[in-house]
């Protein structure tokens, strides 16, 4: 079981990876409030895999909402400092060490952290404890795909309740980097650095940095510290003719990383060091178009939900990452939208290096309430904070078919919600594109995003065919039974895409258990499924309208059989078939450029 270095933008060689046994409990009575009122461990479990999944060890998918983790881990107290830190626990978690409480937080997807360092016992045994709590009915908190009820239906999963993601202690200095944020700025050649230090700031400290591609030299630059930070841009040797740029521009053709080495110093001394990894791309839209690099770009996407049969939202391995990654680029897609999850930055690493675009979406809550406003925000933020410098992320998406907010053509409360998170991303990263909205009711937005499971190739082409003009798509066309933009807020020139379509089900082997299988629209053999995804492939590719498309979806999820791949990521149809559909050539760009 290898799960890699769980932070790749910001790598120490020390640190302790604490996956694997840990004592376990349910408190479905809610009686634990500290470690000591713990009677009986029952159990041991698999971290980081959930308990509902079989991989933990404990697979029970009833309904608990509390849980509580133990496990001793061998380090000794020293000069330096010890963080232990959490890629993910679903959805609130309290942390002890040695029976002192340091750490709580709030928010399933994102990572949090606590320094340990003064509550290390000096015989170097320590004990780490963690409570978690997930009420499975509650849904006024970002959730994504967790079904609220006992069995998944429809198009809800199992739940993934407490840690899902590694939890590990480095070793730090008494002053270290604690943040990187990497902005490339194709206009000027150049890459933006900001770095955060914590700890001691007492002393003069300067920050070198080296930025390499492969074994060439592009930069090697010394900064002074101010107040615990350096904000650098970083001018990098502008080749100017396309064909040498290209060399050093990221895309799914060529995605060209450049390694950085940083190291902290203080007065001639070493403090820190670290590892980093950045890119020169550009992802933004022009009028009605999307634009990578500067020049126009068809977005090849498949809907990709993130969940394997026996983990659950948590990933085998660090293989299993990688070969997802693989396979959306085999069967010939540029791009995943990632469904309702914020993704293991583990798998962001490898569709940076192996070249393939993320559309980032925020999980969604299902109730309109301020505190699943509060929540949404928080997390969000979170989530942006931990993904900003991955230059595979090209949009983000705050809100998807408005699940959190159901009456958003009438409640004016509920438009405020998805502007004001739609402002908030471009405040926070100017940088990329956001839909305020995807699927439908769309007011807000750099991209219009259209979701349409029609799989009658005739209506599509009437619906969104050439002599369609916008007045009428816009003002009569209802995909969905919901209206495509809102009042006061018309077709603005935006590109307009199909992010959702296909939902085709299809399996050669029937479901576990007699059970139903789910999709949109379902074939019975498998040269019916190949002909049908040709020809809706063949119609979106060559609708004018559309400046990219998304797929739904990449693999079978539980009951959903509606995947290009069995869950257990095994194609359908051969990839190479698959490809040709989807990567078919395009006659025309969007504009007529």
């Amino acid at each position: 079981m290898r799960h890699g270095y769980p932070r790749p933008q910001l790598q120490r060689d020390e640190w302790i990876s604490l996956n694997g046994p840990w004592r376990f409990c349910f408190d479905d009575e809610g009686a634990y409030r500290s470690p000591a009122d713990v009677k009986a461990w029952t159990k041991i479990i698999e971290v980081p895999y959930p308990p509902e999944s079989k991989a933990s060890g404990i697979g029970d998918c009833g309904f608990h909402k509390s849980f509580w983790y133990q496990r001793e881990v061998e380090i000794l107290p020293g000069e330096d400092r010890v963080i232990l830190r959490f890629g993910a626990v679903d959805y609130s978690a309290r942390v002890w060490v040695n029976g002192l409480l340091l750490a709580t937080h709030e928010g399933g997807h994102t990572p949090f952290s606590a320094d340990v360092t003064e509550a290390l016992n000096a015989s170097g045994t320590q004990t780490i404890t963690v409570h978690a709590e997930d009420d499975p009915h509650e849904l006024n908190k970002p959730r994504g795909k967790q079904d609220w009820q006992l069995e998944p239906h429809v198009i809800w999963y199992p739940r993934t309740s407490g840690i899902w993601q590694t939890v590990w202690l480095e070793r730090v200095g008494r002053t270290y980097i604690d943040k990187l944020r990497w902005t490339p700025r194709l206009e000027g050649f150049s890459i933006g650095l900001e770095a955060r230090l914590r700890g001691e700031l007492t002393g003069d400290f300067t920050l070198a940095v080296e930025l390499r591609h492969g074994d060439r030299l592009l930069a090697r630059d010394r900064y002074l510290v101010v107040d615990g930070e350096v904000d650098r841009f970083i001018g990098l040797s502008d080749p100017g003719i396309d064909d040498f740029r290209n060399e050093l521009l990221w895309s799914p053709e060529r995605p060209t990383l450049l390694d950085a080495r940083l190291t902290l110093w203080r007065s001639g001394e070493i403090v820190d060091q670290v590892q980093s990894y950045t890119a020169l791309r550009s992802a933004n839209v022009l009028r009605d178009r999307f634009m990578l690099n500067g020049r126009p770009y068809v977005l090849r996407m498949v809907l990709d939900q993130g969940y394997w049969p026996d983990t659950l939202m948590a990933a085998p391995d660090d293989d299993a990452l990688r070969r997802d990654v693989e396979l959306a680029k085999a069967m010939g897609f540029n791009g995943v939208r990632k469904h309702q999850k914020i993704e293991d930055p583990r798998y962001l690493y490898w569709a940076d290096k192996l070249g393939l675009m993320v559309w980032e979406e925020m999980p969604s809550a299902y109730r309109f309430t301020r505190t699943a406003i509060k929540r949404t925000v928080r997390e969000w933020t979170e989530a942006l904070d931990r993904d900003y410098s991955h230059p595979c992320i090209i949009v983000w998406v705050p809100f998807n078919e408005s699940w959190g907010v159901p009456e958003l053509p009438s409640v004016q409360a509920q438009r405020h919600a998805v502007d004001a998170l739609y402002h908030l991303t471009k405040s926070l990263d100017p940088t990329r594109a956001v839909i305020g909205n995807d699927g439908w009711e769309s007011g807000v937005t750099d991209i219009i995003g259209i979701h349409d499971y029609d799989s009658n190739m005739a209506h599509l082409r009437e619906r969104y065919g050439a002599e369609v003009p916008p007045e009428k798509l816009f003002g009569e066309r209802r995909p969905g039974g919901r209206v495509l933009t809102l009042d006061g807020h018309p077709h603005r020139g935006q590109p307009i895409m199909l992010t959702e379509f296909g939902g085709i089900a299809f399996s050669s082997t029937p479901q576990p258990g007699g059970a139903k299988s789910w999709g949109y629209s379902e074939v019975a053999d498998e040269e019916t499924f190949a002909r049908l995804y040709e020809q809706l492939l063949d119609t979106v590719v060559h609708t004018a309208l559309f400046s990219g498309f998304c797929y739904t979806q990449f693999a079978d999820t539980f009951q959903e059989a509606n995947g290009l791949l069995y869950a257990d990521r095994t194609p359908k149809l051969p990839l190479e078939r698959i490809a040709r559909a989807t990567s078919q050539s395009r006659t025309w760009i969007p504009g007529g450029v």
